[in-house]
């Protein structure tokens, strides 16, 4: 399975329609748009997994620079976030 990261998100992006941008090059298992947890509102990024890692890369290649809600999408391999400076565990997505 691979993970895709997906930025410079619209606030007006949904769930729903990056699954329909990404479902163009194969079967999408989540996606997920982050959210502020006090605010509830969009952070501009969010990650899309697909099982198939072929389809997952032209996914990538075809999405990334794409015009989605007005705005260019950056798009790439998702990668574990690195550990925080004050040694607090950052391990998740």
């Amino acid at each position: 399975m691979l993970k895709i990261y997906i930025g410079n998100l619209s606030f007006e992006t949904t769930e729903d329609g990056l699954r329909d941008l990404f479902a163009e090059n194969g079967q999408v298992d989540s996606v997920a748009i982050i959210t502020d947890r006090d605010t509830g509102r969009s952070r501009g990024f969010g990650f899309v997994e697909m099982s198939d890692d072929g389809e997952a890369r032209a996914a990538i290649e075809a999405v990334n620079g794409k015009e989605l809600n007005g705005r260019t999408l950056t798009v790439n391999e998702a990668r574990p976030r690195a550990p925080r400076s004050d040694g607090r565990d950052r391990d998740r997505w």
